[in-house]
C-alpha cells in the first residue's frame, strides 16, 4: 500500500506535466532556481568541515531549526499548494492508518521542497566527515531532521484543516504570510546587524537549541565530533522521541479527520444589502465597477496590492535611511501607478467561471472593460497622487515635482488601457477563486510569463515620451520639461486609456465564448 501510493503521488506529478508543456517548463525552471539555491547551500556546508567544531556546530543546528520552523509554519499558510495526496480523498478508502501515514510521509519527500531538504541534510554528513562515526552520526542525523520536517509539516495543516477549508482562513493567512515576505530585506539586515552585534550569542544559542526538539537531530554529528557521545546519546533520544511524538499526534489528527472531514461550508446571511451595488450608478459600467470594488476589497487576490503597496514604500523608505539618500523615493509613485495599473491585467482569469455572467447578461465589451478600470482608478488615484507627493517632503527638490507627477499619471491611464486589451485576449494561469493567492495553479506558465512580460515591454514604449521628458530634464536641469511632461502625461494617458478600454471591448466582444472555454479548463 505504502508503495502503491508513492506511484499514486508520481503518476499525479506526471500527469500534470503532461496537461501542458508549458507546465513542464515551469517545474524545470523552479527545480533549477532550486537546484541553484541547493547548491550555494551544500557548497558552504562542505566547506564548514575546515573550520572549528564551534563555528561548524553553531551553523548546522541554527540553520537546521530554522527548517524545522519553517516546515511547521509555511505550509499552514500555503495548505493548498500541493494537494495531490490530500487526505480527505481517502475517507471513502480503507487504507490501513500505518501505512496510509508512511505512504503520506514519504510522499511528501516527492518535490522540489522534498528533495531540496533532503539534499541539504544529507550535506550535513560532508560537513562531519571529519570520521566515520561522526559522518554516520550526522546522517542518522539527517534522516531524523528531514522526517521531522515531513510530520511536523503534516501535523500543522491535518490540524489546521477545518480552518483552512474557511475562506476567511485563507484570506487572512495569504495576507499574513505576505507581509514578512515583503519585509524579508529589513529583517534579514536587522538580524544581521544583531548578529554582527552579538556573534558570541550564537554559540550559546545553538547549544540551547540542540538541547531542543528543532534542533536535537541536527547536533548529533557535531557532538560526536567534539568527543560526547553521551550527549549525543541524548539528544538521540531527544529526536526519536520527538519524530513519534508527531507522528501519533498526526495519527490522532487524520483519524478524527478522515471521520469528520473539514466543510467548508457557510453560514446564512439576511438578504437586502446591495452594497456598493446601491452606491453607484445602476448602469451596465456602473455595475461591473461595483462588482471589481467588491473584488478588491473582499479578494485576497487583488487586495494583495492593497497590502503590498505600502509595505513596499516601507522598504524603499528603509533602504533610503540606510544610505540617507531619499533620492530612490522619487520612483515610489512612477512604480505604484505601475503595479496598481498592471495589477488587472489578468482580471477576467481571476473572474473564472463567473465570467459567464457577463456573457449571459449581454454585458457590453466597451462597459465591461471601463467598469474594471474605473474601479482600479478610484482605489489607485489617490495611493499614486501620495506616493508621487510625500517623497518630495524628504528630497525637498519640488522642481522634479510636475515631471514625476506627469510620468506617474501616464503610467497609470496607460497601464489601465493596456491591461484592459491584455486581459480581454489572454487567458493566463492564476489562482482559482477561494484559492490561496500563492497557489499555483496548473497551466501554461510559459505562456502566462511570456504575456505578462510582453505586455510590460509593451507598457515600456507606450510611457516613453514621457520617460524621455524626464531624462531631457535631468540633462537640461530646466523645470519646463518637467511641466511639459505633466500635460504629456495626462493627454497621451487619457487617449491610451480610451483606445484601450475600447480596443479591449471590442476583442471582449468577439472572444467572449472563447475566453469562456479557455477559463473552464482551468477549474
Amino acid at each position: 500500500m505504502v508503495a502503491h501510493l508513492l506511484r499514486l503521488k508520481i503518476t499525479l506529478l506526471r500527469n500534470s506535466l503532461r496537461r501542458s508543456p508549458w507546465q513542464l517548463v515551469g517545474l524545470i525552471v523552479g527545480g533549477l532556481y532550486a537546484l541553484g539555491l541547493v547548491g550555494v547551500l551544500v557548497v558552504a556546508l562542505l566547506l564548514l568541515r575546515q573550520e572549528a567544531n564551534d563555528v561548524a556546530h553553531t551553523v548546522v543546528v541554527l540553520g537546521g531549526a530554522a527548517a524545522v520552523l519553517g516546515w511547521g509554519i509555511i505550509p499552514v499558510a500555503v495548505s493548498a499548494a500541493d494537494m495531490t495526496l490530500d487526505p480527505a480523498r481517502f475517507t471513502t478508502f480503507a487504507v490501513p492508518m500505518r501505512q496510509l501515514l508512511t505512504g503520506l510521509a514519504l510522499g511528501g519527500l516527492i518535490g522540489i521542497p522534498g528533495v531540496a531538504t533532503a539534499l541539504v541534510a544529507l550535506a550535513t554528513v560532508g560537513t562531519w566527515s571529519r570520521g566515520v562515526i561522526p559522518a554516520l552520526a550526522a546522517l542518522l542525523g539527517a534522516v531524523l531532521g528531514v522526517f521531522t520536517c515531513i510530520v511536523l509539516s503534516k501535523v500543522a495543516t491535518t490540524a489546521t484543516a477545518s480552518l483552512a477549508a474557511s475562506r476567511r482562513f485563507k484570506d487572512v493567512s495569504g495576507v499574513v504570510f505576505m507581509v514578512p515576505l515583503i519585509l524579508l530585506g529589513p529583517l534579514v539586515a536587522g538580524v544581521s546587524q544583531g548578529i554582527s552585534a552579538s556573534a558570541g550569542f550564537l554559540p550559546d544559542f545553538a547549544r540551547t537549541m540542540a538541547w531542543t526538539p528543532l534542533g536535537a537531530a541536527w547536533s548529533l554529528g557535531g557532538d560526536i565530533d567534539a568527543g560526547y557521545p553521551g550527549t549525543a546519546a541524548a539528544k538521540l533520544l531527544i529526536a526519536v522521541a520527538t519524530v513519534a511524538a508527531l507522528a501519533w499526534c498526526w495519527k490522532i489528527l487524520l483519524e478524527r479527520a478522515l471521520v469528520n472531514p473539514p466543510y467548508a461550508g457557510s453560514g446564512s446571511r439576511k438578504g437586502g444589502k446591495m452594497g456598493l451595488f446601491s452606491i453607484l450608478p445602476a448602469t451596465p459600467t456602473g455595475a461591473v465597477t461595483a462588482r471589481a470594488l467588491t473584488y478588491w476589497l473582499r479578494d485576497p487576490r487583488y487586495g494583495g496590492s492593497l497590502i503590498v503597496i505600502p509595505l513596499l514604500a516601507l522598504v524603499m523608505f528603509f533602504q533610503a535611511s540606510q544610505g540617507d539618500d531619499f533620492g530612490i523615493l522619487l520612483v515610489l509613485g512612477p512604480l505604484t501607478a505601475f503595479l496598481m495599473a498592471w495589477s488587472i491585467s489578468a482580471d477576467v482569469s481571476y473572474d473564472n467561471t463567473a465570467f459567464a455572467l457577463h456573457l449571459a447578461t449581454g454585458v457590453r465589451g466597451v462597459a465591461d472593460r471601463l467598469g474594471r478600470a474605473l474601479a482600479c482608478l478610484l482605489l489607485s488615484v489617490p495611493v499614486v497622487l501620495a506616493f508621487t507627493f510625500v517623497p518630495f517632503a524628504f528630497t525637498g527638490s519640488w522642481e522634479w515635482l510636475p515631471g514625476m507627477l506627469g510620468l506617474s499619471v501616464g503610467i497609470l491611464l496607460t497601464g489601465l488601457g493596456l491591461s484592459s486589451v491584455v486581459s480581454a485576449r489572454y487567458n493566463v494561469a492564476v489562482p482559482l477563486p477561494g484559492d490561496s493567492p500563492f497557489k499555483k495553479p496548473p497551466g501554461n506558465v510559459g505562456q502566462t510569463m511570456l504575456v505578462q512580460f510582453g505586455g510590460m515591454g509593451v507598457l515600456f514604449l507606450l510611457v516613453l515620451p514621457e520617460a524621455a521628458l524626464i531624462v531631457a530634464q535631468s540633462v537640461t536641469g530646466n523645470a519646463l520639461f518637467g511641466w511639459l511632461n505633466l500635460a504629456l502625461g495626462t493627454i497621451l494617458g487619457v487617449v491610451l486609456f480610451v483606445l484601450g478600454v475600447r480596443l479591449g471591448g471590442k476583442w471582449l466582444d468577439a472572444r467572449g465564448p472563447e475566453l469562456l472555454a479557455q477559463l473552464a479548463v482551468n477549474r
